[in-house]
């Protein structure tokens, strides 16, 4: 694994970096499965007790890993130039992104982002996004994709409430809009406006990073979940975070 060096302050002297042995890989993969079907129920089929697709192969994991060598947060990202030899994006099976595509820059997606339950106290998710964060300033991304997804367990109603207050704050413009393919259904007499809810923290910590939501949230039936496509400007994170992720901004 790259960057192993990386260690936090913390007593559970957690290690980070982009994993490169094929035993890593499968523990994030593990860890996925485990995190995505028992808090979301999500219908993953295998026998094996890991959570992979298509895209796995060509994208950089990055993981998390405590004192005894476990993996107990772990994303991964798909460079645009990768994608567009692959077919496209992971979320592009879920969102029509032709407008946003047209803007220029270079683009990546993060995605399968999940924290072991007893790990969820801020640390792991730090590090995590710190290895992301200085893995996108090198490679000259521009922009950052990422599916953010809400349990659909309760029917949806805490999913429109959730994009509801997030859109009221930080919708992205006209043309980083996207239209999801399978239209999450609307709850309109069942929600308010002044209703508030928990955002959660993955969703919570792309917008304390800068991030935007695209539009409207797609239904993904697999996982039981809805999902928000989020944007994040590369520039903006490296100007804000320059010195929490010991980064050098690359401001024209």
């Amino acid at each position: 694994m790259q960057d192993q060096s990386r260690v936090s302050s913390s007593s559970r002297k957690l290690t980070s970096g982009i994993a490169t042995e094929p035993a890593q890989i499968v523990a994030a993969q593990q860890l996925r499965y485990e995190v995505f079907t028992s808090e979301y129920d999500a219908d993953i089929e295998t026998d094996t007790g890991i959570d992979e697709d298509r895209f796995d192969p060509w994208c950089e994991h990055f993981v998390v890993m405590n004192q005894k060598g476990e993996v107990v947060a772990t994303s991964r990202l798909l460079h645009g130039e990768v994608a567009a030899k692959i077919g496209g994006f992971y979320s592009e099976d879920e969102f029509d992104l032709d407008r946003l595509k047209q803007n220029s820059g270079v683009f990546a997606e993060l995605g399968r982002t999940c924290i072991r339950s007893d790990f969820r106290s801020g640390a792991a998710l730090s590090m995590l996004w710190s290895e992301v964060a200085q893995y996108l300033v090198q490679q000259g991304i521009d922009y950052l994709l990422g599916c953010a997804s809400i349990s659909m367990l309760d029917g949806g109603h805490k999913a429109w409430r959730i994009t509801q207050q997030v859109q009221q704050e930080y919708l992205a413009a006209e043309e980083f809009r996207v239209t999801p393919k399978r239209t999450l259904p609307h709850l309109a007499n069942q929600y308010t406006q002044t209703d508030k809810v928990v955002i959660p923290p993955l969703i919570r910590s792309y917008m304390r990073l800068g991030a935007e939501v695209c539009g409207d949230p797609c239904w993904d039936p697999a996982f039981r979940c809805a999902d928000l496509l989020v944007l994040l400007r590369v520039d903006n994170l490296a100007a804000r975070y320059a010195r929490r992720y010991n980064l050098e901004a690359r401001i024209a």
